[in-house]
């Protein structure tokens, strides 16, 4: 079992919090951090200044002690180009279930990325996000990321005898898959946040490789209405976003979240696009996903999944079906 503890040793991106105690951080100024959500020397490293100070009990000389610890202990500085290819060659994709989708996003979903889908109701969304709750649980040359799941469901529409017949198509244990997925059912915004700091606390404790966030929006376009609150929502969900992508960064997982969309009314874009409908949560949301996907659908159990954004896919389609065990090629 040593070699296991070693391999995993290996694949672990960060440190935690805790190892700054050895560098004179007093372990009560460690503990004030973990409460605020800083679980890794990496999340304090890549704050600003000014969310410690926030913290109470963080004075501002403690905050730059701290931060030049922290700071010492990561790269943070230039690399070059070679030593970023060569990283980028050993990224963990994880299978979406459809060998044709996983082709359009070169491998499947990239881990240590947000992947944002987002389409009208019933063009796959959710069933999507089972599938892959089930397929980062499987060994890495199945196209896995053996590692466990996250899922932060803001509709209620988290089933897990889905998971159970996925689990049974890859002859997987359906017990230990259900035992691997944590669900947290978010009330609202604020709620929604909040889970995450707790998210980054259990990725500190276990090996995960996926978190989802099924519909990110949801709760957003119901806690603020009108123009009036409108500055106030961009401003909380690129809070929320931006947490996504330290989580992301600071431990390797793939960052799904769903979105829905919108149909633009005025009359010029209706008139001369064929297809109305964008994503909501505007530039915000746009900029803080690394690969956008619009699902959109086909005929019968067919979905079209097309890329909308991606600094390096480029935009093409793909078909694939929704079956009874979750997410496939299309039949015919």
């Amino acid at each position: 079992s040593t070699q296991s503890t070693g391999e995993l040793e290996d694949c672990v991106t960060y440190q935690h919090v805790k190892i700054l105690e050895s560098a004179g951080i007093g372990s009560g100024d460690v503990k004030k951090l973990v409460e605020a959500g800083y679980n890794t020397v990496e999340s304090v490293a890549y704050a600003p200044k000014k969310a410690l100070l926030s913290i109470k009990g963080i004075s501002e000389a403690k905050a730059d002690k701290i931060l030049t610890e922290a700071m010492k202990r990561c790269a943070m500085g230039f690399t070059t180009a070679t030593e970023l290819h060569r990283t980028r060659s050993e990224i963990i994709m994880l299978t979406t279930g459809s060998k044709e989708l996983d082709k359009l996003l070169g491998g499947g979903i990239e881990t240590g990325s947000i992947t944002e889908m987002f389409g009208e109701f019933r063009t796959g969304k959710t069933q999507l996000c089972h599938t892959l709750a089930v397929t980062c649980q499987l060994p890495t040359d199945m196209g896995g990321g053996e590692g466990k799941c996250l899922y932060i469901d803001t509709e209620g529409t988290f089933r897990p005898e889905r998971l159970l017949a996925v689990a049974e198509r890859y002859g997987l244990d359906g017990a230990a898959v259900l035992d691997n997925v944590a669900c947290a059912r978010a009330f609202n915004s604020d709620h929604q946040t909040q889970l995450l700091l707790q998210a980054s606390s259990m990725m500190t404790e276990s090996r995960y490789a996926l978190l989802i966030v099924d519909s990110a929006m949801a709760l957003y376009r119901t806690d603020f209405s009108g123009r009036g609150e409108l500055s106030a929502r961009q401003m909380h969900l690129a809070r929320f976003l931006r947490m996504l992508l330290r989580l992301a960064d600071e431990f390797g997982v793939a960052v799904v979240i769903t979105n829905q969309v919108v149909a633009q009314v005025d009359g010029a874009s209706a008139m001369f696009s064929a297809d109305p409908k964008k994503p909501i949560g505007g530039n915000i949301m746009a900029h803080a996903s690394t690969t956008r996907l619009y699902l959109r659908k086909g005929r019968g159990e067919n979905r079209i999944c097309k890329i909308y954004d991606s600094p390096c896919l480029p935009e093409s389609e793909a078909v694939f079906s929704i079956g009874t065990d979750g997410i496939g090629d299309t039949k015919d």
